[in-house]
């Protein structure tokens, strides 16, 4: 009876931190791909904003947001520097990513 109690304990243990461990890792999966979202956004719209691409910034970056799945929650455009945040839905929670896009600092 003692082994048994102990083996359905170990099992317990077991499965409680494999499943931590698959949540852990899909949160960072999520994490990361929507720092990557955030980021191509960002380069739309500062694409837009300097004139590379005809448009509206934000509507760009909303735009390249929605193709993968995700939705900008804000915008802003500061001369030829794009801010950006998106959210993308992973079930019943999100990951949310901020980015910024611009030319370098000291550019003319």
């Amino acid at each position: 009876m003692a082994g048994s109690a102990t083996t359905i304990g170990v099992l317990a243990v077991t499965a409680t931190l494999t499943v931590g461990f698959v949540a852990a890792g899909a949160a960072a999966a999520s994490s990361a791909r929507a720092a990557g979202v955030a980021d191509v956004a960002a380069l739309a719209a500062a694409d837009t904003a300097s004139g590379l691409v005809a448009g509206e910034p934000c509507a760009r970056a909303a735009d390249v947001a929605g193709r993968v799945g995700a939705s900008l929650t804000a915008c802003r455009i500061d001369g030829l520097i794009a801010t950006v945040e998106v959210s993308l839905d992973v079930g019943p929670l999100a990951a949310r990513a901020r980015a910024r896009a611009g030319p370098p600092p000291g550019s003319p």
